[in-house]
Parts: C-alpha cells; sequence; structure tokens
C-alpha cells in the first residue's frame, strides 16, 4: 500500500451522478459565491490487469489527468519534467483499488494526495488551481434542423425526445473531467421562447434577470448550431472579469463539442485563478474560518489549540469580522490529516453542511459503476451494486461532487485563489466531555 490514508467508496446510481450536476440550480434566496470541488484528486482508469506494469501505467495515467484538472490546462502535459513525475506517480498516491467488471474489463481506481501533487506541478514551473472555483450557470440554447431548443437541467428535457438530454449529459461529463462546476437552468424555463430569442442573441437582460436565486459566480450564454457535419458553440460570459466578448469552438460530434468547450472554459478560468509555481510554498496553508469568536480569551484559545495539533506549522489571524475569525494555517502533510487532527477536540464544530471527515460523503464521493465490480487490491471493501439500481455507465463514472462554500461575496475572490478548499467550524469554548450531564 503506497500511503496510509484511505478513501470511502460509496455507491451511487448513475441518475445521481447526473442529479448532483443539476442540483446546483435548484433555486435559491441568493446566489452564493465559490463551489468546492471535492475529488479532485480522485481518478480512475482502465487497466489491462494488475501486474506491476499495469499498475504503472495506471498510476502515470490517472496522474496525468489530475494534472490536467489541477494545472487547468492540458499544455501542463508537454511541460518540461513531466514525465519524470508520471513514473514515479506511485509516490505520490493515498490508496487505490482494481476492479473487475461483469465482463472482466479491469479498472484502477486511485486517490492522490493534493499537497503532494500541487508540490510536483510547482516543481515543474506549472500553474495550480484550488479546490474553490466559480460556478458558472450555463444557458445553451442549440439549433438543429431550424429547430431551437434551451438544454435544462434535467435528462429528457427539450422538444419532446431525449436531445436535451443528451446534451445535458454530454456537458456533465466534460464538466466531471476537468473539475469544473457548471450548472443548468431548471426546467420552470423550457417553455420561455423570449428566454430562448435573447439566450440565442446573447442579450443579457433577461438572462440576468431569470438567474436571479440561482445559484452563479458566471453567467454564460452559449449558443450551438450544426453546419454540415460540425457543430459550433459560440458564448459570451458575464462575472468573475472574464473577457465579454464572443469565443467559439467547432467539432464534429455533441460530445467533443463540449468537451471542446468545457476545455475552453477551464482554461480561461485557470489563467484567472490558478497560482503560479513560486507561489506555491514548500508549505500548505489552509484558511479557517471560526465562527462564534467573541473574545480576545477565545481568539488565543483556539490559535493556541490549533498550534498544538501534529500537523500544525503555525498558525496566524488573517480576518476578523464580528464573531467570525479567519485563521490562516500553515501545516505538514495532507489536508484530510489536518482535519482529522481538528476533528479530535470538540471545541471545533463543524459548520453545517460542511463535511466532518475524509470519509463523509458531502466531501468526496466516488461511484464505482461496473454493475458486480470487486476489489482486488489494497483499499476498502466495494459493496456490489444493488440490481435494481439503474445501469451505470462503466466508461467514465463521476470521481467527485460539488458543494457551496459558506462564503460572502466579499471573501470569493480571496477562496477563488486558495490553493486548498475553506474550511469552517464554530468555537465551542468548553469542549464535550462524556455525555450531556458531563458538559
Amino acid at each position: 500500500m503506497p500511503g496510509q490514508d484511505q478513501i470511502t467508496v460509496i455507491k451511487l446510481p448513475q441518475a445521481f451522478v447526473l442529479a448532483v450536476f443539476c442540483a446546483l440550480i435548484l433555486a435559491v434566496p441568493v446566489p452564493v459565491s465559490a463551489v468546492t470541488v471535492s475529488g479532485l484528486y480522485s481518478v480512475e482508469v482502465p487497466v489491462s490487469g494488475s501486474g506491476p506494469g499495469d499498475l504503472a501505467q495506471g498510476y502515470a495515467d490517472g496522474l496525468a489527468r489530475v494534472f490536467v484538472r489541477i494545472s487547468g490546462t492540458r499544455e501542463v502535459l508537454a511541460m518540461d519534467g513531466v514525465q519524470a513525475l508520471l513514473a514515479d506517480a506511485e509516490s505520490l498516491l493515498l490508496s487505490y483499488q482494481v476492479l473487475r467488471g461483469e465482463t472482466g474489463d479491469s479498472r484502477l481506481s486511485m486517490a492522490f494526495g493534493a499537497v503532494g501533487v500541487n508540490q510536483a506541478l510547482a516543481s515543474i514551473g506549472a500553474p495550480v488551481w484550488g479546490a474553490n472555483r466559480p460556478l458558472t450557470l450555463a444557458w445553451i440554447a442549440v439549433e438543429d434542423r431550424g429547430v431551437r431548443r434551451l438544454i435544462m437541467g434535467s435528462a429528457g428535457s427539450g422538444s419532446g425526445n431525449d436531445d436535451g438530454g443528451v446534451w445535458a449529459e454530454a456537458f456533465a461529463r466534460a464538466a466531471q473531467e476537468r473539475g469544473l462546476p457548471v450548472a443548468l437552468p431548471p426546467n420552470e424555463f423550457s417553455g420561455n421562447r423570449e428566454l430562448l430569442s435573447d439566450i440565442w442573441g446573447q442579450f443579457t437582460g433577461r438572462v440576468r434577470e431569470a438567474s436571479q436565486g440561482l445559484e452563479h459566480d458566471v453567467l454564460a450564454m452559449v449558443r450551438v448550431s450544426r453546419s454540415g457535419g460540425q457543430w459550433r458553440a459560440g458564448w459570451v460570459f458575464e462575472g468573475a472579469k472574464l473577457n465579454s466578448s464572443e469565443e467559439s469552438v467547432t467539432a464534429a460530434t455533441r460530445e467533443a463539442l463540449a468537451e471542446a468547450l468545457v476545455n475552453r472554459w477551464a482554461e480561461l478560468y485557470a489563467n484567472r485563478y490558478a497560482v503560479a509555481a513560486g507561489e506555491v510554498g514548500d508549505l500548505p496553508q489552509v484558511d479557517i474560518v471560526l465562527r462564534g469568536v467573541t473574545s480576545v480569551a477565545d481568539y488565543g484559545k483556539s490559535s493556541q489549540v490549533l498550534e498544538g495539533l501534529t500537523p500544525v506549522v503555525n498558525v496566524g489571524a488573517s480576518r476578523v469580522r464580528g464573531e467570525q475569525l479567519t485563521l490562516r494555517v500553515a501545516f505538514s502533510g495532507e489536508l484530510d490529516q489536518l482535519r482529522e487532527y481538528i476533528a479530535l477536540d470538540s471545541r471545533f464544530v463543524p459548520a453545517e453542511g460542511e463535511p466532518q471527515g475524509p470519509s463523509a460523503p458531502a466531501q468526496e464521493v466516488q461511484n464505482v459503476t461496473a454493475g458486480s465490480a470487486q476489489a482486488e487490491t489494497a483499499g476498502p471493501e466495494v459493496e456490489p451494486v444493488p440490481e435494481n439500481q439503474p445501469d451505470a455507465d462503466k466508461s467514465k463514472p463521476s470521481m467527485f461532487t460539488y458543494q457551496p462554500s459558506p462564503v460572502d461575496e466579499e471573501d470569493a475572490e480571496q477562496a477563488f485563489e486558495s490553493l486548498y478548499q475553506v474550511l469552517y467550524y464554530r468555537w465551542q469554548p468548553e469542549p464535550v466531555i462524556g455525555n450531556d450531564s458531563a458538559r
């Protein structure tokens, strides 16, 4: 086993995979800023077998895909020094499994260490794009054979057939591969012809109004058309200080077009938010937002507790706002190890909706989709998929989920430029010992 940490494998039906992609567009009172993408460092690739050579190739293939996600660009694979890193991919592993499907095919599921991957990229001068990423609300109008439709956030939407669902799934898969949070509008807008016309004409007023109450950081208006054997997608952005002039990509198939579009979006965002290699540093740093800090004594005690944790190197206050204190913590090892140490002290109560540890489903969901896959090598036990679950796509399982980060608009820009997800806790000055009577 190349590492001590383990990842939790949770079986989910394919319907849930698409639901995760669409869940972010459910109505909320106001848009939220920053979305933490969990599972960016987990990947699953096909392998020929479980021999040492097969595994070494699988490690390299998986790490290459992770490098693209984290750097934000496919050009990273052509950089000097990257091949040496890929050849030593096993050194960055936290855990792995070989999964066998019903037809005898094998897939290698693995998780790499975030800190190790980030520092490896920095060592060759590559940019590093963190886990807090802008959420794009994509309004996509497709014209095919003289018919226009708006692609919605539910499979099967459109004009009475599943073509809209095919497009939605194509964009979902492309976004999953690049770790890019993308949401589609809810079905309530499917029959709005005026809105469809404005999206096609790329008029922002009505689209901006319709987007109120839907989670997003950036609006994208996309028009897709087909001419001969080529699909074309042109889009304009609004938000995140991105270029608002139209750009476009072309491809021969729906899937290739979705991939080309998402790849371009990922590159644009990474150019805006990725950290230069020289800023990564030898020691990772994470922001911990601590609520309920009402006195200087609370500040001193909470800082002291953190400083006493084994992985922590130093602690410093970066912002105070009311009863909310933001601490910047430099640590050694991996972020999950730091979280495990913090979880041992009951004075740090995870904020509502925040995952409580590396194995929490909200933090990282790994969908193993082979119908009766069996774990062959190191890693947690894989449970078989119940027979009544929908058939899953074995070719491209979802390896991560999105979750809104509870930051306000003022903090969003700083969160986007952080390498690691912001951690949220409530400070409880008196530790909980034993049962309620011992408090």
